[in-house]
C-alpha cells in the first residue's frame, strides 16, 4: 500500500544505540529509530538483542540486568504503538485459555489431565498436546513429525507424563475463525466427510481436499469470542470450533495462527484487512 516497512528476521541480533537522545536499533540487516515506527505486526520469532560481555563476573551480572531493563523499555515502546499481537504474550497457556473461555460463556468440551488411561472412555476421548503445535524430529526419517489430535481406542499398560484428555465431540463440521481487533471472519471445514481428516483436519488430504466455505458464527458466539480475546489481551488470532447440532464448542486459540487458507478459500482478502489496519 505504498508504506515503507521493515521486515525483521529471526536470525537478526540488534544492538540498542542512541543518537541525539533518540534510541535506535541496529543489526547487520536493518537500522531504525524506535520513535519512527508507527505500527508493529508481530507474526512469529521476535526481536533479539546483543549483550556485551565483561571480564569481571560482578560487572557482567550487573550489566546483564541493566541491559535487560533497557531491552524491556524498548519492547514496551514498540508494543505501545498500533499493533497486531505482541511478542510478550504470543504463547498462551491452553489450559488457562479453556478456563477463561468457560467464564465467558463459550461451550468447551469437558477436559482433564491424567498420567494414565485408567478412567478414559475408549472411543469417546481424544488427546492432544498441552502446548501448541508440536513438531518432532524423526530419527529414521528426513522429515519431521507432527503431533495430531488422536482418539483413544486402547488403554496404556504403563503410566506416562501428565497429558491432556478431552471429551470427543461428534461434529457436523469444524469452524476456523480469524479475529482482528473486534472483527471475525469464519470458515466452515467439512472435515468429517474424509476418514483422514475426520479427527484432525490438519491431516490434509491433498488429493481430495476438504470443502471449505464462508460461515457466519451466531452473534452470541461472536460476542463471547470478543470477550475472550479481550480477557487474553489478544487483538488477533485464529480460533477453532466444532459445530455439533445447535452447539458451538470452542477448542483453542492461536495468537499467530494461520489465516491464509481462510483468506484464499473464502475470498476474504484478509491480507488487505491487515494492511489497512496497520
Amino acid at each position: 500500500m505504498g508504506k515503507p516497512y521493515i521486515l525483521i528476521q529471526e536470525d537478526e541480533i540488534f544492538e540498542i544505540k542512541i543518537q541525539g537522545r533518540k534510541l535506535y536499533l541496529e543489526s547487520q540487516r536493518n537500522v531504525f529509530f524506535v520513535d519512527d515506527i508507527n505500527s508493529v505486526w508481530y507474526r512469529r520469532g521476535g526481536i533479539y538483542f546483543l549483550r556485551k560481555l565483561y571480564d569481571h563476573p560482578s560487572i557482567n551480572i550487573h550489566m546483564n540486568e541493566a541491559e535487560h531493563w533497557l531491552e524491556d523499555y524498548v519492547m514496551h515502546i514498540l508494543e505501545a504503538k498500533k499493533h497486531i499481537n505482541k511478542q510478550r504474550n504470543s504463547h498462551v497457556n491452553k489450559l488457562l485459555v479453556l478456563e477463561k473461555a468457560r467464564k465467558t460463556g463459550l461451550d468447551v468440551p469437558a477436559f482433564y489431565l491424567a498420567e494414565n488411561t485408567d478412567d478414559v472412555k475408549l472411543g469417546k476421548t481424544i488427546t492432544k498436546s498441552i502446548t501448541g503445535n508440536v513438531m518432532l524430529e524423526l530419527l529414521d526419517s528426513e522429515s519431521d513429525g507432527m503431533m495430531y489430535t488422536s482418539v483413544i481406542d486402547k488403554k496404556n499398560i504403563e503410566d506416562f507424563f501428565i497429558s491432556f484428555f478431552q471429551e470427543k465431540i461428534e461434529k457436523d463440521f469444524e469452524i476456523r475463525s480469524f479475529y482482528l481487533n473486534g472483527r471475525i471472519w469464519s470458515m466452515a471445514i467439512f472435515s468429517q466427510n474424509d476418514e483422514q481428516t475426520r479427527t484432525d483436519f490438519r491431516k490434509y488430504n491433498m488429493e481430495n481436499p476438504n470443502r471449505n466455505i464462508r460461515y457466519q458464527l451466531p452473534d452470541h458466539v461472536e460476542e463471547k469470542v470478543i470477550r475472550l480475546m479481550q480477557a487474553l489481551d489478544l487483538n488477533c488470532g485464529s480460533l477453532d470450533f466444532i459445530k455439533s447440532g445447535s452447539n458451538y464448542y470452542f477448542l483453542e486459540v492461536n495468537p499467530v495462527g494461520q489465516f491464509g487458507n481462510i483468506s484464499f478459500d473464502c475470498n476474504y482478502m484478509l491480507e488487505k484487512e491487515i494492511a489497512e489496519y496497520l
